[in-house]
């Protein structure tokens, strides 16, 4: 039974679906569905926000119908055991995600700011970072994703600087790519949208949950427009054959910007990226930590530890850019199945059970 001091308002969902797909993919999502796309690469943006704005649609569906979080509705339909190894899937898909965007962050600042920073020392100070927030509970993490959603907005401010070289021409002629090459993108575009699924598991902290979604399709809608924004300043910014030369498109956009008080503002980028990857790094590693002590019957406290160590030695253990992009590759492709190939099956499940409970009643 879930108390009603630790679930927060249902507006707050916005926050929460918004924050987890804004991340590090935002700094250089462009290169790679450029690649298939071309300038056509914005459709692709848009598409993937409809898709990913049905897996909410999808989710919903199905956790207002079984009123559990992701672990009870397995339990529910498969049994203790084997909902429990499926829920265990999830879990690690949640760690790998929490993985990915922490030590691609490190990468960034490995890149741009610090050559020479000792990964393991920064991976263990962010992760104590990381443990005091989800230690304060789901409230907490709330919290840090209304402040890692508010705080840094001021940067899509610094995406009026280029206007004045762009070229909007670039964007013509419109869709004169195939639907299969804009497919491609859009599937290219699951990294940058990953982390809805973590709605599988603090859907029973939200007060009066099923009145929430609106409040998910708005998030997802703000992130949308974001990403629509860059794709379209970089097209018109850039040539197509010069995108493919940068890894990250968006700071070196940002090395453009200049103020009265500051030379390089993409430093100030970097370091005000703490705040929009902490929050997605907590909600993870809390769902993580969350279905874990659910299925084990463990003190969430004491999970959140265990797999913080894992998150600082995996990060530790990824070396080099090409380590880096295989572990995001797999991951993004285990969460693309997961939403969109597995979600939909455990809908129709579920909707099938829930008939024939209904029917023998």
């Amino acid at each position: 039974m879930v108390n009603k001091s630790d679930q927060v308002s249902p507006f707050l969902v916005f926050f929460l679906i918004s924050k987890v797909q804004v991340g590090v993919g935002v700094l250089g999502f462009q290169r790679i569905i450029i690649q298939d796309a071309g300038n056509d690469a914005w459709i692709a943006v848009i598409v993937a926000g409809i898709f990913f704005s049905m897996a909410i649609w999808l989710m919903y569906k199905l956790l207002d119908q079984e009123n559990k979080d992701i672990v009870g509705i397995h339990q529910n339909i498969f049994g203790k055991w084997f909902g429990g190894l499926i829920s265990m899937i999830w879990i690690v898909y949640w760690l790998a995600t929490g993985i990915s965007i922490f030590r691609a962050y490190i990468e960034v600042v490995q890149a741009w700011v610090f050559p020479q920073i000792n990964v393991l020392t920064f991976s263990v100070i962010l992760a104590l970072l990381v443990y005091y927030t989800i230690s304060g509970g789901f409230r907490t993490v709330t919290g840090i994703c209304f402040l890692g959603v508010v705080i840094p907005a001021y940067l899509i401010l610094t995406f009026i600087f280029p206007l004045e070289f762009t070229a909007f021409r670039n964007l013509l002629p419109i869709w004169n790519h195939s639907i299969k090459e804009i497919s491609l993108a859009s599937k290219d575009m699951t990294y940058s949208y990953l982390g809805i699924s973590t709605l599988l598991m603090y859907y029973p902290l939200i007060k009066h949950a099923k009145t929430s979604q609106k409040w998910a399709h708005l998030g997802n809608f703000l992130t949308m427009s974001l990403y629509l924004i860059v794709i379209i300043i970089t097209i018109a910014y850039y040539s197509e054959a010069q995108v493919s030369k940068y890894i990250w498109a968006t700071l070196s956009i940002w090395k453009i910007v200049e103020m009265p008080f500051v030379e390089r503002f993409e430093y100030i980028g970097i370091t005000s990226w703490v705040l929009v990857i902490l929050p997605n790094i907590c909600l993870t590693v809390w769902a993580a930590s969350k279905g874990t002590s659910r299925i084990f019957n463990l003190k969430e406290k004491k999970v959140s530890i265990a797999l913080l160590v894992v998150l600082v030695t995996v990060s530790y253990l990824l070396n080099g850019r090409h380590a880096i992009n295989l572990f995001i590759d797999w991951m993004s492709k285990v969460g693309y199945y997961l939403l969109f190939a597995y979600l939909p099956l455990l809908v129709i499940v579920s909707t099938l059970k829930s008939k024939l409970r209904k029917k023998s009643q």
